[in-house]
């Protein structure tokens, strides 16, 4: 009976979330340059029909996930709130939606960019944290609804925030474009631009993630990330403005720079979007030679525990062997036990985490 009632509240909040997914791609297609990416339009242009196929496909898994939450559980609050939200993506015009104005915008939200990482990286990762569970956890755990919001906030304002990290790397930063070498840089194969990004940007991350843990005032911020009690794929999508801003900016300094081609960077942005969420998703793969070369699910993992002997370790992104060059690499043979910072717990909500770091504390939260 409890197993039947769990299957029912899962469908039924994601029918709540596929269907509120269909609404806000509904809006999309009825006002794109105001609400979808500008880089991306000319994709979705080639790619309309594909896009179009995803909205429908998604609005009848709604359908039927919505009803079948009405079918197996007595309130039928969870589905019906998730078939109301399918009826009015399709009275918006599902699939056929056609814009209802063209007129250029300088800047444009990325709701695009949310609902279609939302929906692509659910329906690899919770398959996969099912079926290669580190710990049992449900689905919708402890404070993923803080955690979605800080998804919603980092991929809907994607252009905020380029223009608050790339812009000013550019302008700061035009002067080097005079360089020869960056023509040799970018005439070089892709796949060594690739790696030659990930090592320099990393390099730059390294020290600018162990300043946010050894410098009590920038911790204040990036406790914030640190402070999820569950690993999960959402978990990682938790981190405040100022901390994202500050890395960003810092990380891609070093690549405009050295003038990598813009092939090597989509590629690397593609890599980043995947591998960000898969390090901190709730999987036990090990990678028992490769961990030590690059930052794995169960490197991340030490990061982020609260068992002290894991506290500052591992603080590379995405090479760990940078750890180890610099001491700070911790990969025993085991999991860690625990999740969380140590001294002090934010406020779990997302705007109390936002204003957290701006508050007086009575002592320094560090650990």
């Amino acid at each position: 009976m409890m197993r039947t009632v769990d299957a029912g509240k899962r469908a039924g909040v994601t029918a709540g979330i596929l269907g509120a997914l269909c609404v806000l791609g509904e809006f999309c297609f009825l006002f794109p340059h105001l609400l979808v990416s500008h880089d991306a339009m000319p994709f979705y242009r080639e790619h309309m029909t594909v896009m179009r196929g995803i909205l429908q496909g998604t609005i009848v898994m709604t359908f039927i996930l919505g009803a079948a939450s009405v079918m197996l559980i007595r309130s039928k609050v969870y589905g019906a709130t998730g078939i109301a939200l399918g009826i009015i993506a399709i009275l918006l015009g599902g699939s056929k939606a056609e814009a209802i104005t063209n007129r250029p915008r300088a800047i444009s939200a990325g709701l695009d960019y949310f609902c279609l990482e939302l929906l692509v990286l659910g329906m690899v990762f919770i398959p996969m944290e099912r079926i290669w569970s580190l710990r049992e956890q449900k689905i919708f755990r402890r404070g993923w609804q803080t955690d979605l919001k800080h998804f919603f906030a980092s991929h809907a304002g994607v252009q905020l925030l380029s223009f608050m990290t790339i812009i000013p790397v550019q302008v700061l930063f035009a002067w080097t474009m005079k360089f020869e070498f960056q023509k040799r840089v970018a005439a070089q194969p892709l796949w060594l631009q690739f790696f030659e990004i990930l090592l320099v940007s990393d390099l730059v991350s390294y020290w600018v993630h162990r300043a946010f843990h050894k410098i009590p005032r920038l911790w204040q911020f990036h406790a914030i990330h640190h402070s999820s009690l569950e690993m999960d794929w959402l978990a990682g999508s938790r981190s405040h403005l100022v901390d994202t801003v500050v890395n960003r900016f810092l990380g891609f300094v070093p690549i405009f720079v050295l003038g990598f081609s813009p092939s090597a960077l989509y590629a690397y942005l593609i890599f980043v979007s995947f591998h960000a969420v898969y390090i901190h998703a709730n999987v036990n793969h090990r990678w028992p030679y490769l961990r030590w070369i690059f930052a794995t699910p169960e490197f991340h993992h030490w990061h982020h525990t609260s068992d002290e002997e894991g506290i500052d370790k591992n603080f590379a992104v995405f090479l760990s062997f940078i750890d180890i060059i610099f001491g700070t690499a911790h990969q025993p043979e085991y999991w860690p036990k625990r999740y969380g910072t140590t001294k002090f717990q934010p406020p779990e909500t997302y705007l109390g985490q936002l204003a957290y770091p701006f508050r007086k504390h009575e002592e320094t939260p560090y650990g």
